[in-house]
């Protein structure tokens, strides 16, 4: 028998929803590029319900129990004593979602003698330090593709939201004004600016792919070039660097991977290369920009705006700056996370474990780390390393919010 340790955002405040907007999901046949969506045996929840809170259990508890496994779902994660530090000590499996990520550190790695299996419902796995993980043989896997194009959607939402100043608008309406003269002051078109993404790979692409109809420039930087005919038939301009495209953009979004290569890449120095009134989108990790100068940036003008939904650590302690800087369009970490990508990410997890379980490979498209190493879509995406340092001050948000 195998000790599940599953971490998961909180209910909803007025307690689960019995019903829901909609009654059903579109139906998916695939993803681009060719690699299909989740493959489990079976699934023990309805599509498009509530699966990444507490109470959703990603659907799993039935096919767990149903195997001899004990199964603990917490929200408690951050600290000494919380239940997820609690239950570390004979945890074999720690499953977390990067909305309200399980920091497994190198001391709770430590702290995680039979910890094999590190799984991410979602994408990206930098919660986890990958070079502990490495170093002690646990294998690190996540859904790769499930949530990339509801991602996507969200980055061309802020980016038009930032933009068209869409928040302050909808406010002046909430505060029952018509003070048109304000909402307009910051509104500008989207056609003929130029927009770069850092990153091209299946969210940066689905990005620059949706934001051509908007007869915008597209840019991009990306370690990986893209080929010839995707170039073409999108007319974008690659950068060999980051600051190279972002002398030339209006907006640039970040789409890639938190490692040791991009931490902090967006700080004080990168920033200056940045046009005047440029806005920023960052719905990749947090940790990508330096959080105080980006606040810097909107109080002198330098950025335009800033929006995006990720934060560090998470959830972000009540002070964090990015919470009352000006001409921000800040969610908590939501792009990933709609019902729709639920499904997706709840299905994959039950995949990976079917997989775990029955001694069969988990998919290359999933693996981050296996046998010591780097491996799959890990190998692609990431770098050796660790990029939890830190992590420590998501406790701070659990001590400033009322029992």
């Amino acid at each position: 028998m195998a000790k599940i340790v599953c971490v998961l955002y909180d209910d909803p405040v007025t307690g689960y929803p019995t019903s829901y907007a909609r009654d059903d999901l579109p139906k998916i046949d695939g993803y681009a590029g060719g690699q299909t969506l989740p493959t489990p045996k079976a699934i023990d929840f309805q599509p498009g319900t509530l699966l990444g809170s507490v109470s959703g259990e990603l659907g799993l508890r039935r096919y767990l129990e149903s195997l001899g496994h004990e199964l603990v779902v917490t929200s408690d994660k951050d600290g000494p004593d919380s239940r997820l530090e609690k239950e570390l000590a004979d945890a074999e499996i720690v499953i977390s979602q990067p909305f309200w990520p399980a920091y497994l550190t190198a001391e709770r790695i430590a702290k995680a003698p039979k910890l094999k299996l590190a799984l991410t419902a979602g994408i990206g796995s930098d919660h986890v330090d990958l070079q502990a993980a490495m170093d002690r043989g646990v294998t690190v896997a996540e859904v790769t593709y499930c949530n990339s194009i509801s991602v996507a959607e969200h980055v061309v939402m802020m980016i038009l939201g930032l933009v068209r100043n869409y928040l302050p608008s909808h406010d002046w309406v909430r505060k029952g004004g018509w003070n048109i003269a304000d909402c307009v002051a910051r509104s500008y078109d989207v056609e003929g600016m130029h927009v770069g993404t850092v990153a091209a790979g299946r969210i940066g692409l689905a990005v620059l792919r949706r934001l051509k109809p908007f007869d915008m420039h597209l840019h991009y930087t990306d370690r990986h070039r893209l080929p010839e005919s995707v170039e073409a038939e999108l007319n974008l301009t690659w950068h060999a660097t980051r600051e190279e495209m972002f002398e030339v953009c209006d907006v640039v979004t970040l789409n890639c991977p938190l490692h040791p290569e991009t931490e902090h890449m967006i700080n004080e120095e990168t920033l200056k290369r940045f046009k005047r009134g440029a806005y920023l989108v960052n719905t990749a990790r947090g940790k990508l920009c330096d959080r105080d100068a980006i606040a810097r940036a909107l109080e002198s003008g330098r950025l335009a705006g800033y929006a995006g939904d990720v934060w560090f650590p998470q959830p972000a302690p009540q002070d964090h700056p990015w919470r009352t800087m000006p001409h921000h369009g800040m969610t908590p970490h939501i792009s990933g996370t709609s019902l729709s990508a639920q499904t997706r990410y709840a299905a994959g997890t039950r995949e990976i474990l079917e997989c775990w379980f029955e001694g069969r490979p988990i998919r290359d498209e999933y693996l981050i780390v296996d046998g010591g190493r780097l491996a799959g879509v890990g190998a692609h995406s990431y770098s050796a390393g660790n990029a939890t340092g830190g992590s420590e001050e998501a406790e701070r948000f659990k001590a400033a919010v009322p029992a």
